[in-house]
């Protein structure tokens, strides 16, 4: 027998027997506790309990079937018995997220500090509050003022780019508008948060690799399975980083060399923005506002912020580049979905479109590019953006584990298996724990029977007491889509008006309709459409039909 052969059988030998001795710890850890009393579905599967159903990119039927069946704390059976815990009730999210977020841990901050760096999303404890604050200022009303000039030179770029595509005619035609929404938001996010211009949005333009690269990255970590939650902490304890590299070079898992080559390339990227972001900084004022951003931009101002600080509140090298790589993939990828999301949605809905249209074409008859004030009060666009992010969240879960032995109160007792009310939920060690915006936002309890239905109305009529009374945790308008607490979405005002600011050129020039082909929406760890075929799904894209308004 070979060298390699004998020592694959030892690895092999070794994987079983860990298994077993997770499995045996599991079922001694969890066989007294609660979460086993909390109802929940039937685990199709021993091996991997619900967790291909819960995770899987066609989980909306899930998800909805455990809003209608089950209460707002939902037991899931993981690997091997694993107990995990659902939850969208509102006090057990302000629990996990604000009061008690120190026994909590964000579960895939290790994974998100091995592709994009030590960047927010990949740090937890103290660090993450250093960070926080140093971004804070970033982020600022003030400065998102300042951004929109910058803003509508990108939107500009855009409608000349879908303008092209009518230059042989006026004829409606199909265009695929998730790419299109996918560009504008990295150059969006290149020009206002780095100073860099990734794409000229030119019709006959190749489109930046790095479009294609973020678009990939979430369905490649699809791909790697459940077991990345499970193996990753594992895996992290063996070694030195160059030795798991090393090791990672050579474990013959394509999928996973592919997550590689995707973090390898944005950080180079990242890198390469820094370097001459520093040069320009250090070469005084008047050369850094000759540049893309004109010195504005999010990351020429935390750079020099940061320039100034000394101590402990000054941010390394390592920690900089990490946000770059972290702002780059979570403004791009989110607010591209988001908004192909209501591209996808006024297609099917014209009468909402046409009324969304005169209340834009009035503001822009009246101002041109419309001012911040304007634009962030326009009721019906802002009503839309509103109810398109409640009921279709880009981020449908967010995850954490118990530090330690917890109790995590319920807003209202649920009643276990056993028959017995349950008013707060024994939280054991390293429990996982999965909380569902997208449920918190749609739960009839709290948002009326029809949570369901899209109806951007309801943010026009006042919102029912229910609603206020339940004090959802999330920053934004009663809604989990941002997240709660210290590690909520940072960026989310810049998102809005993101937003706001590419729909109202779109709907103003553009009319958009459907196509014959069927877009299904992947439950992703950021939703994104994709033609459906049979049973197949043909990749990250969304066809619609386009008209330039004055020929609809």
């Amino acid at each position: 027998m070979s060298l390699n052969s004998s020592t694959i059988l030892e690895l092999a030998a070794v994987a079983i027997a860990s298994v077993v001795w997770i499995y045996l710890r599991k079922q001694t850890r969890y066989h007294s506790y609660s979460p086993a009393n909390l109802p929940g579905p039937r685990a199709k599967s021993w091996w991997t309990g619900s967790l291909k159903e819960a995770f899987s990119p066609r989980a909306w039927d899930f998800n909805e079937r455990l809003l209608k069946e089950y209460g707002p704390v939902v037991r899931l059976d993981g690997v091997m018995g694993d107990k995990q815990l659902l939850v969208y009730d509102p006090k057990a999210l302000y629990h996990i997220l604000v009061k008690d977020a120190a026994l909590y841990e964000r579960s895939n901050a290790t994974g998100s500090a091995l592709i994009f760096g030590k960047g927010l999303t990949g740090i937890t404890g103290e660090p993450h509050r250093k960070q926080r604050k140093a971004l804070n200022p970033v982020f600022s009303i003030a400065h998102l003022r300042d951004m929109l000039p910058i803003f509508y030179d990108v939107v500009h770029k855009l409608e000349v780019g879908l303008e092209s595509k009518f230059k042989n005619g006026n004829k409606p035609q199909e265009i695929e508008m998730l790419s299109w929404m996918s560009r504008t938001a990295l150059e969006l996010i290149g020009q206002s948060g780095l100073g860099y211009s990734f794409d000229t949005l030119t019709d006959d333009a190749i489109a930046h690799p790095y479009t294609g690269i973020v678009k990939q990255l979430v369905p490649a970590l699809g791909r790697l399975g459940i077991w990345r939650s499970y193996l990753l902490p594992l895996v992290m304890k063996i070694g030195t980083p160059s030795f798991r590299r090393r090791v990672l070079d050579v474990v013959p898992w394509d999928n996973l060399h592919r997550v590689r080559d995707m973090s390898d390339y944005m950080w180079e990227i990242s890198k390469e923005i820094y370097e001459g972001k520093k040069k320009a900084l250090e070469e005084g004022d008047e050369i850094l506002q000759s540049q893309v951003g004109r010195g504005k931009d999010l990351m020429s101002i935390l750079m020099k912020l940061n320039m100034n600080e000394d101590g402990e509140n000054k941010l390394d090298e390592d920690e900089v580049l990490g946000q770059m790589s972290v702002l780059i993939f979570a403004a791009m990828d989110t607010t591209s979905s988001a908004l192909s999301r209501v591209l996808h949605l006024l297609s099917t809905r014209p009468e909402v479109q046409d009324k969304l249209r005169q209340e834009v074409l009035e503001a822009r008859l009246k101002h041109g590019d419309i001012p911040y004030d304007e634009l962030v009060s326009l009721p019906y666009l802002d009503a839309i953006c509103r109810e398109t992010l409640r009921l279709f969240p880009p981020v449908t879960q967010i995850l954490r584990h118990a530090k330690q032995d917890t109790l995590l109160p319920l807003s209202n007792p649920i009643i276990g298996v056993d028959g017995t009310p349950i008013s707060e939920v024994h939280v054991p060690r390293n429990t996982k724990i999965i909380m569902s915006p997208l449920n918190s936002n749609r739960n009839p309890a709290i948002w009326g029977p029809d949570s369901l239905e899209w109806k951007p109305e309801r943010w026009l009529e006042g919102l029912p007491d229910e609603v206020v009374d339940a004090h959802i945790p999330g920053v934004y308008s009663h809604l989990m889509t941002f997240n709660a607490g210290g590690r909520s979405c940072i960026g989310f005002k810049f998102s809005q008006l993101e937003m706001k600011v590419v729909l109202t050129m779109l709907i103003a020039k553009f009319k958009f309709g459907s196509t014959d082909k069927k877009i299904y929406w992947q439950m992703n760890g950021i939703s994104s459409p994709s033609v459906i075929e049979g049973d197949d799904l043909k990749g990250p894209q969304m066809p619609l039909v386009v008209s330039r308004v004055e020929d609809a």
